[in-house]
């Protein structure tokens, strides 16, 4: 009885180790858990250590460093990072080496330990590289970068901030461009000419009824509202109906009176 149980404990064993292999080779149904896109950087060993998206989305929400636009004035103000601050260009540089003045972060943030996020067109935008290199250089001790920039900040659903001079001229260049008032009532005074009502809470029903452009997410589409909160409220929404090329205006609809309604 007792030789019995011995073969059986013995048999259970070698079965045990012959199946540990066959099982080690199964993969597991789950998978590696795979890394999140927002924690992505671009690792260009560049000046100054980057910020992945997730890392900036903390940042601006906590206000922890300030947020610098390392390209021309006229891009910035057709599109940024919401909160970004504008420099002024170098003297003397050519549209293709374009660098950002860093004499004027010398002048309004003097403190060289200033937390301070650059960013530009992208993966191979070299405007943020070569300003975090003149900032270094004058001795400001914690430069960061954005390399992914205001392309990937849009991919990932980031909701893009405009200013008014390149709203303005862009609604007459560009007439495929749709302009929404995402104030929340239709009856809403002054009136915006040519703009399309689609307050927060419609902004997914305007997929269906005609109001968004439907046949092409990559539409420009600007939202202005009451105040840039609501404005942006509404923008973010649109983003998240996977349009992709929307921007918002900060201020309100009576800094716009070229855009209002003479008969409202």
């Amino acid at each position: 009885m007792r030789r019995n149980r011995i073969r059986l404990v013995i048999g259970m064993m070698l079965a045990g180790a012959l199946a540990a292999p066959a099982q080690a080779q199964q993969p597991s149904a789950q998978g590696p858990a795979a890394p999140s896109i927002y924690h992505g950087v671009i690792s260009n060993f560049g000046s100054g250590r980057e910020l992945s998206t997730g890392e900036l989305q903390q940042v601006l929400m906590d206000s922890t460093a300030i947020v610098l636009d390392a390209r021309p004035y006229e891009e910035y103000a057709v599109s940024h990072i919401p909160g970004a601050r504008s420099i002024r260009g170098k003297p003397g540089t050519t549209p293709a080496l374009y660098v950002a003045d860093a004499s004027e972060v010398v002048e309004s943030l003097p403190d060289r330990n200033q937390a301070l996020v650059l960013y530009c067109n992208g993966l191979y935008c070299g405007r943020s590289e070569r300003f975090a290199e003149e900032l270094m250089s004058l001795g400001y001790r914690n430069v960061t970068r954005y390399q992914l920039g205001a392309p990937g900040w849009r991919a990932l659903g980031g909701v893009m901030q405009m200013e008014k001079p390149a709203l303005l001229r862009l609604l007459g260049q560009d007439k495929t461009s749709v302009l929404i008032d995402g104030r929340a009532r239709a009856d809403s005074k002054p009136r915006l000419k040519n703009a399309v009502w689609i307050p927060l809470r419609e902004a997914s029903k305007a997929k269906d009824d005609g109001r968004l452009p439907m046949t092409d997410h990559n539409t420009r589409i600007f939202v202005v509202a009451g105040n840039g909160h609501e404005a942006r409220n509404v923008a973010d929404a649109i983003v998240r109906d996977a349009f992709h090329n929307v921007t918002f205006f900060d201020g309100t609809i009576a800094d716009l009176p070229e855009l209002l309604d003479e008969e409202s």
